[in-house]
């Protein structure tokens, strides 16, 4: 689902969760309740996070960068974290990202979830830098030049990678 952005695959799990966690039949409703539960539950709190399809194909979806990082942060603490960074598509190697920074050192050595709609550029994941260490990147465009994005985004991924280890923004064992 998240190598090739399979929006329809997501909009099914999206309102699966609401089915099993709070009953049938499944609506958007019960699926953004489950789901801020589920957030409370591993202590994250994140009141701008709008949810209405599950699938980030929506005008109206909300999260911030920060508490998304926090997100992806907390994700990597947890057991399913293997199953998780494996799902994401590995620069310059798959998915969504096999055409992009294919000859730099970062290709191979980031897992980074793409999103874009009409005016809007993402991307959020993980960089392993040139010193071994995972680190979170979260980046949002929101602009009507946001398809422009993608090279600022790209050299992100390279930075981080050559430098990250200088910053203390990285993941703690």
């Amino acid at each position: 689902m998240n190598k090739f952005s399979n929006n329809v695959m997501a909009r099914q799990l999206f309102l699966t969760l609401g089915a099993e966690g709070a009953g049938e039949p499944a609506t958007p409703e019960k699926a953004d309740r489950v789901i801020r539960e589920w957030l409370a539950g591993k202590g994250l709190s994140i009141p701008e996070l709008i949810l209405e399809n599950g699938s980030g194909l929506s005008r109206t979806e909300r999260v911030s960068a920060r508490n998304l990082g926090l997100l992806l942060l907390s994700s990597f603490r947890s057991p399913v974290m293997p199953e998780l960074i494996a799902s994401l598509p590995l620069v310059a190697m798959d998915g969504t990202m096999k055409k992009r920074l294919s000859d730099a050192d970062v290709a191979g050595q980031a897992h980074i979830k793409t999103g874009s709609l009409t005016g809007v550029r993402s991307i959020a994941g993980y960089v392993l830098d040139a010193q071994g260490r995972r680190l979170v990147v979260v980046s949002m465009v929101n602009h009507p030049n946001a398809g422009n994005a993608q090279v600022a985004q790209d050299a992100l991924l390279a930075w981080i990678y050559h430098r990250g280890a200088e910053s203390e923004c990285c993941l703690r064992k």
